[in-house]
């Protein structure tokens, strides 16, 4: 899933697959968007990924 990009999700079968797949959806989203004329919105899953990491380590 790409929390940034409502409805943007994609599987494989391996994490390596998975990865390819999501990187596909997420041009196909923009993409898409563009052409719409959409908001895009600004990309902030390393922060969020961060701020997870630190709430989880604080909680050990």
């Amino acid at each position: 899933m790409v929390p940034e990009l409502p409805g943007c999700s994609a599987f494989g079968e391996t994490e390596e697959e998975a990865l390819k797949e999501v990187k596909v959806a997420m041009g196909l989203w923009l993409e898409t968007a563009k052409k719409e004329k959409r908001e895009i919105p600004q990309a902030s899953g390393k922060e969020l990924l961060k701020a997870v990491i630190h709430k989880n380590m604080l909680n050990l």
